[in-house]
């Protein structure tokens, strides 16, 4: 019997409140904003849609309000293809919301957001089936509990687990031990690990957790990669930036999908940097979701040389030269992914 899913997503939604600022004020200062949006984002919930947007077959488990905020999330992920059966409404509780104020000159945003704790996603609401039958589990531990028990679950039916995670939460390693694919968001390696050097906090964390394959992404300079003792990394796209809102989502979506492609890892994660770029040219967390042709366009242009690529001129020498702490224990991974 074939698996009834691609992907299966369990964590984060949000309805977004956009604020456009020419700039962002001073401290206690005071400014005009151009203008004032609702959409619809959040870490899994986005990279559900981007999965589907690619061609995958999705399901999003999580919880929402029954506000307005909830019924905008509810009908945008509807409206993309992405399976809501087992979207969990909490009623007389408003959904998750942010509050993001974006820089007009570079895309920058930042975020003010809040959550109920009833919509907290506990592990009896979700069904062991949902797990079992997809070919891969993402998730963004959030939920520490719920997460718990559904990476458990899948690595107990052989779906491997991918996890974004950018904040630090108590008693997160039993989530971490069951993760195949962790991608991390820029700066998280380094709270965990306390290693502010990005090679030496990757290596902590493949060696503590045997982690098939640990990542970071680097903001506007790409994204770098430890598996089976080599390192990849691949620059960033220049491109328009609108707004960087929903980029790293969006990221994870595509790593998702070319894993499940069985991609080299160095074309993964260059498709996964494009991805991410393509969605920073439209306003929103979902402002340009990409197809597979729009993001190998973009690839293509960039190896012709009509798309600039911004890099870490440390990071990419150090990968050159296959850097990597001198006291760092190689560990063996648990599968392959598909590098040839």
């Amino acid at each position: 019997m074939g698996s009834v899913f691609d992907v299966v997503g369990i964590g984060l939604n949000a309805t977004d409140t956009l604020l456009l600022v020419q700039e962002f004020p001073p401290y206690a200062g005071k400014v005009a904003f151009d203008r004032e949006m609702l959409s619809p984002g959040g870490q899994v919930a986005s990279a559900m849609v981007a999965c589907s947007r690619l061609g995958l077959k999705t399901k999003y488990i999580g919880t929402i309000g029954d506000d307005l905020r909830g019924d905008i999330q509810r009908q945008s992920l509807s409206g993309t293809g992405v399976d809501t059966e087992s979207l969990i409404v909490r009623t007389g509780c408003p959904n998750q919301t942010a509050y993001i104020i974006i820089d007009e000159r570079t895309g920058e945003r930042t975020i003010l957001w809040q959550r109920a704790d009833s919509l907290r996603l506990m592990p009896d609401e979700i069904r062991r089936e949902d797990i079992a039958g997809a070919r891969m589990l993402h998730i963004d531990g959030y939920d520490v509990e719920a997460a718990t028990f559904a990476a458990a679950t899948a690595r107990k039916h052989s779906v491997p687990v991918s996890l974004d995670v950018d904040t630090i939460y108590p008693g997160f390693d039993s989530v971490l031990k069951n993760v195949d694919y962790l991608v991390a968001g820029s700066g998280w390696p380094a709270k965990w690990t306390g290693e502010t050097d990005p090679f030496a906090a990757l290596q902590a964390l493949q060696d503590q957790y045997g982690t098939r394959l640990v990542a970071t992404t680097l903001g506007d300079h790409g994204s770098l990669a430890l598996h089976a003792g080599q390192w990849f990394y691949s620059s960033a796209f220049e491109v328009p930036c609108a707004d960087t809102t929903g980029a790293g989502d969006v990221f994870h979506g595509a790593f998702c999908y070319c894993i499940l492609e069985g991609m080299p890892l160095s074309t993964a994660l260059e498709f996964s940097n494009a991805a991410a770029a393509l969605n920073c040219t439209a306003i929103g967390a979902r402002g340009h979701v990409p197809t597979r042709p729009e993001v190998d366009t973009l690839i293509g242009k960039s190896r012709t040389g009509k798309i600039r690529r911004r890099e870490d001129p440390d990071v990419c020498a150090r990968v050159a030269a296959q850097a990597s702490p001198k006291s760092a224990k190689r560990q063996p991974v648990p599968r392959a992914v598909n590098d040839r």
